[in-house]
């Protein structure tokens, strides 16, 4: 095959850099908005906050201006080539002004930056566990094999991490040899610890631990171990009947049985301080309000300061139009200025559209939505998916994407993600078309309502939900099931 060259045209679709930074930003949650502003502000001196008293302008000009007096720096070029640089749509009066956009709630009162917040300081799980290994009397050798061990613990408190790997580990990184029975009776030592449980290898070895501590309880817990010892997985599927027969027990020792392993705590490590996990919490974006039968919508920008181009950087451009002696070094720093002020007024821009697409689509999804806003029944919801609020606000089903994606909303009855309000449709025996959320919230009341000696099977929820008039088939009620995380009828069972 012989290489050629051919003229070719093609009709491609390119994303500029902008319209890139703009998507990002439009996807950026509230939360994090305020932090994508301060480096935006950082990294761009024209743009600036509109409260903010600027005491570098005079600094900045007088700077500019010891560049147009200085002797030494020679011209370059011819005066006409520096005259032709146009700045008048840089230095036209209100360019200045807050822009019509609200990026501050006035419901809400401004923070006091001189208010101390209290930290939470607590000991962490990983200190709390060194602080008792300090307790023990080891030699140098066990110390550094106690201090492996305890640091292959995981978040939970279960040592997770196989011996061998732990001996490989101190093997290689630390040059110590240890084997496999110096670690188990190290272990032991370390299982004492408190919060009970630590250490153990998994769930059964944790339960065990805790429940060894409470011998002395009564034989309940004798009982309760033997349980756990020979017939846990009977234990983890609910068959109490074997379980029963086993150990010749009644029903009313199942239950007491049941009651102790059922206040153990599956996850010790879990107890014992979060220090250096964050706190998230949810900041909704939009609030709605009910206005005497009236829903009103305002968008959250209490995290959004007024921005606006730098008084100091246009007048910098005004003393460089009124000027007469213009050099090759004044003409670099205006087009340095040009270019950031272009840069902020694009920010300012991306921010106001970025306000109105989120205000356009929260307002599509109120008004699609509008008894469930009014009402707050789940069973309110119609069946909605994006291209239906895309055709209602002429936007991309992926900018409708970007919108709802990591967006929260506040009502007077919670706080919902935005993904709460889109679902698919279901027929009824009527032919009308309702939301699935309706179908999940009636399965959740009938499962919530039932007797849990004798819990409903899929097969059963079927028939009452096809009582109900929706047309639906067993596969489906438990894929519905799986959704909302509830397990089956056998193991919703209760003595």
């Amino acid at each position: 095959m012989s290489l050629h060259q051919s003229l070719q045209q093609k009709l491609l679709q390119k994303l500029s850099p902008q319209q890139i930074q703009l998507m990002k930003l439009l996807q950026v949650p509230t939360a994090i908005l305020d932090e994508r502003i301060k480096e935006e502000l950082e990294e761009n001196p024209a743009l600036e906050q509109a409260d903010e008293d600027s005491h570098d302008d005079e600094f900045e000009k007088d700077e500019f201006t010891e560049a147009n007096e200085d002797d030494d720096y020679q011209t370059e070029g011819s005066e006409d080539e520096y005259e032709n640089i146009d700045i008048s749509e840089y230095v036209q009066d209100g360019d200045d002004d807050i822009g019509d956009y609200k990026t501050r709630d006035e419901n809400y009162p401004e923070l006091d930056d001189s208010k101390v917040i209290p930290h939470k300081v607590e000991t962490s799980f990983m200190e709390l566990m060194l602080q008792q290994l300090g307790l023990l009397n080891l030699n140098d050798h066990q110390l550094k094999v106690a201090e492996q061990i305890v640091g292959s613990l995981d978040d939970d408190g279960y040592l997770r991490r196989e011996i061998s790997a732990i001996i490989d580990d101190l093997a290689f990184r630390q040059n110590v040899d240890t084997d496999e029975k110096e670690i188990e009776a190290l272990l032991l030592q370390i299982q004492q610890f408190d919060p009970p449980g630590v250490g153990a290898r998994d769930l059964q070895e944790c339960l065990l631990l805790q429940l060894k501590r409470k011998t002395d309880q009564g034989k309940i817990i004798d009982t309760a171990i033997k349980v756990l010892e020979k017939y846990f997985d009977e234990f983890t599927k609910k068959h109490y009947e074997k379980i029963q027969r086993a150990l010749n027990l009644s029903d009313e020792q199942l239950r007491e049985i049941i009651s102790q392993i059922v206040k153990l705590n599956p996850k010790p490590g879990g107890t014992a301080g979060d220090t250096g996990k964050n706190t998230n919490y949810v900041i909704p974006d939009f609030f709605i309000a009910n206005n005497v039968g009236k829903l009103e919508l305002t968008l959250n920008s209490k995290n959004a300061p007024d921005l606006r181009i730098s008084e100091g950087y246009r007048d910098m451009l005004k003393d460089y139009e009124k000027g007469t002696k213009k050099d090759k070094r004044q003409k670099d720093a205006v087009l340095f200025i040009k270019q950031k002020i272009d840069s902020a007024k694009w920010f300012i821009d991306a921010i106001k559209q970025r306000q109105n697409t989120l205000l356009n689509t929260m307002e599509a999804i109120m008004n699609y939505q509008y008894n469930f806003f009014l009402t707050g029944d789940e069973t309110a919801l119609r069946p909605m998916i994006l291209k239906d609020i895309a055709e209602m606000t002429n936007l991309d089903i992926s900018t409708v994407s970007r919108v709802a994606n990591s967006k929260f909303v506040q009502t007077e009855f919670g706080t919902y993600r935005l993904k709460f309000f889109f679902s698919e449709s279901l027929q009824t025996d009527s032919g009308e078309e309702v939301s699935t959320r309706e179908v999940k919230k009636i399965l959740t009341d009938l499962i919530s309502e039932e007797t849990k000696k004798h819990p409903y099977s899929d097969e059963k929820l079927t028939e009452m939900l096809q009582e109900k008039g929706y047309n639906i088939a067993r596969r489906t009620v438990a894929k519905y099931r799986e959704q909302l995380n509830i397990p089956v009828a056998r193991l919703r069972k209760i003595l």
